[in-house]
């Protein structure tokens, strides 16, 4: 068993001098304050009593936004010229128009509607019948039932517009 600690000392207080003497002076001089600076009334020359904030770092395009863009900037002028091209195109073609024939290939001649008043103009539409004609004896006779004096014929299919022109030679 313990005994309690004498009337009015501590037992855990450490190197304090009991209640009611006087403590010892220090052995530094009072330091005096810090001088006022113009225009900071109660900072003290060694800066603020907090730390700055930092700046929001600048948001920067990451290369994944980048690539985005361009690739949405393709997509898009991509979409443009392919509409633009297929403006004159031959399913825009109507009775009247003339036509001029972009490749050599019998197969795919790449026929293009143009001004008749353009050098290129080389067929003149006599009759567009829509529908899918598969053989050149089917297309021929029902050019021949729509426009008399046409000479060539052109089909196309397969797209969703199926179509036969009956053309002539554009004098």
């Amino acid at each position: 068993m313990t005994t309690p600690p004498p009337q009015g000392q501590n037992p855990f207080a450490q190197g304090q001098q009991p209640y009611g003497q006087p403590q010892p002076q220090a052995p530094y001089p009072p330091q005096g304050g810090y001088p006022q600076q113009p225009g900071q009334p109660g900072f003290p020359p060694g800066g603020a009593p907090y730390a700055p904030v930092p700046q929001q770092p600048r948001r920067r395009f990451s290369f994944k936004a980048i690539r985005l863009v361009i690739v949405l900037v393709i997509a898009v002028v991509a979409a443009i010229g392919g509409y633009i091209a297929s403006k004159d195109d031959a399913d825009t073609a109507k009775v009247g128009d003339c036509m001029h024939r972009g490749s050599t290939s019998d197969t795919n001649p790449d026929l293009e509607v143009v001004e008749c008043s353009s050098a290129k103009a080389q067929y003149v539409v006599l009759a567009k019948i829509k529908g899918s004609y598969t053989t050149e004896i089917t297309a021929s006779s029902k050019c021949e039932a729509a426009a008399k004096d046409f000479q060539y014929t052109y089909t196309e299919s397969g797209d969703g517009s199926d179509f036969l022109l009956c053309l002539k030679d554009y004098k």
